[in-house]
């Protein structure tokens, strides 16, 4: 009987883990593929609750930085369109879509025009938006955006911290040593409060460092096994901040990998979403839709 009850008793702790998990979509948008008006419809129609969109302002001829996935560069990153325009079309097609950046390059930006952007985008949504960030890894498009790679961590953790002073303060000023800025209004606030989320992507002891400091969420790939998951958990919560919302960057169509991290605390997943037509992006959509209906039910 002891042996019974506690099979049911996980049985039903999967459950909820099952029923509590979010599923959405990672992707490049490119003028090659479906338009984000549509690609937002068709994922609020099918029940996936997020879309995140990767950013590469341009990418250098010369190529001199490898690829991290291996191999030759795929062909989407050279047509990516701005991340923050296209979740503006899917947001304006839809009610309850999260929709964030996956990741924006924020070292290679401009801070103020960012921070008006994604208060911007949070407006128009409703609260809606999530700004997933990162470092970046090609480090000829670092340098034509006048950023040293070298440095570019130490730039973005200045940026992340004046930031949510350009989206919280009356008067937002900030002085560092990459970020140097007088009082200024900054204005729309985003709706959300006090800010739209910040999630950090990578897995690098800087990255975990950012998350901690910076940071409202994670956003590690695919690559991270669920015992990654719970050690950078622990570590969080000895830093201070217990019970750090992560959701998975581009993940595969697994049942066993995803009931891995769930069992690890994941709650959010998105798929890595080619980028395709119209009609080929349906129905990808729609085997997603059916891979939760079955996993959820």
């Amino acid at each position: 009987m002891p042996g019974s009850v506690t099979a049911a008793g996980m049985h039903a702790a999967r459950s909820r883990l099952r029923m509590d998990m979010k599923f959405g979509v990672s992707t490049f948008v490119t003028d090659e593929g479906i338009r984000p008006g549509p690609l937002g419809t068709a994922l609020e129609e099918r029940g996936l609750s997020s879309l995140f969109l990767a950013e590469h302002s341009h990418i250098p001829v010369s190529r001199e930085s490898p690829y991290p996935g291996g191999g030759d560069l795929p062909h989407q990153y050279y047509r990516t369109l701005d991340p923050f325009v296209a979740l503006t079309a899917a947001a304006a097609t839809t009610r309850e879509l999260t929709v964030g950046t996956g990741i924006a390059l924020l070292p290679q930006r401009d801070l103020i025009h960012t921070a008006n952007e994604g208060a911007s985008l949070d407006l128009v949504s409703g609260g809606r938006f999530v700004l997933g960030v990162g470092v970046g890894w090609n480090r000829e498009e670092m340098r034509n955006h006048g950023v040293d790679p070298a440095t570019r961590g130490a730039l973005m953790n200045e940026q992340l911290e004046a930031l949510t002073r350009l989206w919280t303060e009356e008067q937002a000023e900030f002085h560092g040593r990459y970020v140097d800025f007088d009082p200024v209004y900054a204005w729309p606030k985003p709706v959300a409060t006090p800010h739209p989320p910040i999630y950090v992507g990578g897995e690098s002891p800087a990255a975990l460092r950012r998350t901690v400091a910076f940071g409202d969420g994670w956003l590690p790939r695919p690559h991270t096994t669920p015992e990654e998951i719970r050690q950078a958990q622990d570590w969080f919560a000895e830093q201070g901040k217990p019970d750090v919302p992560m959701a998975i960057f581009g993940a595969p169509v697994d049942e066993k990998v995803i009931e891995g991290w769930a069992e690890a605390g994941v709650d959010h997943v998105t798929f890595m979403l080619a980028t395709a037509p119209e009609s080929d992006t349906l129905r990808e959509l729609d085997e997603f839709a059916a891979f939760v209906a079955r996993y959820g039910g």
